[in-house]
């Protein structure tokens, strides 16, 4: 009997340390000092955010962005009403679960080692979701690891923030950017018509009219016969300028011979000009490229050898056009002083279509991709590269 006594004691007690311990757990998240318990190898474990207050779990609850902490092998520990929405699934089934479930194969293995080495600065990454109803979800997940004093574990915070609207957004500017370019593409070519058909006509008969001026003084007139022969230099000078801007505007060797001979035309005329001398390499092209693709090439040219001359304060310029398979690459080189390609960049925000903006905008286009590298006193690398238009077997 003793025995049996106490044994129904010491069951007695279990239960009430049991009863205690549910007791400490409820109490715990009464206060918000509980994120989740999770059932693992080793039984279940209570994970706390040490110190947490109610005014802090309200503005994770509020934000308009996915909230997460995971433990290192990515067990949700915390996940905000916010994150569930995303993913279109119930809160109770997200905490607890992998991360690694609304992740892709190939972002998985893209996040691993930024979980794994994410420093006190953090680390951020682009990557699909997974949702509850089979689609992908664009988000950008911010990784930060999260000092817990006394904690026996690391866990590492995510915020993870819905990139749909942002993407939306990029291409409707895209959108808007290209029709710039093709509006400012037929407003230069009907300049440049203006200019060839019209003002280049009427400096050419007022140069022919100024030359039978200079013609008819003689020698005895003197300062008048001076005069005469500067102003027929002056409107040559002035013809050949304003044909200049002309071909600019809308080269017609571009259509009639290609890419590779206004290049090499574009590289005469700027050495010439400036002084500053230009080294060309042009493979054939075996490939013909599309007409759309050749003036992006060339206007990214063009304004490449703009910021030489007005910028760079370059001594060499060195220009290779290649075919890599199944791409056109456009590599140009100057010896420069270079600039600080990001705060270039943060600099010429929102200026329209000018400069590396108009540049990369344009390889964009055309399905390109265009690459700057630059530093200060290091001279400046832009390079495009654009696909080739698949070839079509022969009929």
């Amino acid at each position: 009997m003793p025995d049996r006594g106490r044994k129904k004691a010491g069951e007695l007690a279990q239960i009430r340390a049991r009863l205690a311990e549910a007791k400490a757990v409820l109490r715990a998240i009464r206060n918000g000092e509980v994120d989740v318990v999770v059932a693992g190898r080793a039984g279940r474990q209570v994970f706390t955010l040490e110190g947490a207050e109610h005014a802090y779990r309200i503005l994770i609850e509020s934000m308009n962005e996915g909230a997460l902490i995971l433990t290192t092998d990515k067990t949700i520990l915390y996940a905000n009403q916010c994150f569930a929405r995303m993913v279109q699934c119930p809160l109770e089934q997200v905490t607890g679960g992998s991360f690694r479930r609304f992740l892709t194969a190939e972002d998985r293995a893209t996040l691993r080692p930024l979980l794994k080495r994410a420093g006190p600065a953090g680390a951020k990454l682009q990557v699909q979701l997974l949702v509850g109803d089979g689609t992908q979800l664009p988000v950008q997940i911010s990784i930060r690891p999260l000092a817990r004093a006394g904690a026996s574990s690391a866990t590492i915070g995510l915020v993870v923030t819905d990139l749909t609207e942002a993407q939306r957004t990029e291409g409707l500017l895209r959108a808007l950017m290209n029709r710039v370019v093709q509006v400012q593409e037929t407003e230069r070519a009907g300049v440049a018509l203006d200019l060839h058909d019209h003002i280049t006509q009427l400096l050419c008969a007022v140069l022919y009219r100024s030359q039978a001026l200079a013609d008819q003084l003689s020698a005895r007139d003197g300062a008048a016969k001076t005069e005469a022969v500067k102003l027929r230099e002056l409107l040559g000078q002035t013809a050949v300028e304003v044909e200049r801007i002309s071909r600019n505007l809308r080269p017609g060797v571009l259509e009639l011979l290609g890419l590779v001979a206004v290049l090499h035309g574009t590289s005469t005329e700027f050495a010439t000009r400036t002084g500053i001398p230009v080294k060309l390499a042009c493979a054939a092209l075996t490939t013909p490229l599309a007409a759309d693709a050749e003036l992006a090439l060339y206007r990214i040219f063009q304004e490449a050898l703009k910021n030489v001359e007005q910028h760079a304060h370059a001594r060499h310029v060195t220009v290779d056009l290649t075919q890599p398979d199944g791409f056109v690459q456009l590599v140009i080189n100057d010896d420069g002083i270079g600039f600080d390609a990001n705060h270039h960049a943060a600099r010429r925000k929102g200026q329209g279509v000018l400069g590396l903006l108009s540049m990369k905008e344009r390889a964009t286009y055309v399905g390109g991709v265009l690459t700057v590298k630059s530093g200060r006193r290091a001279g400046t690398e832009i390079a495009v590269r654009i696909p080739l238009p698949p070839v079509t077997a022969a009929a």
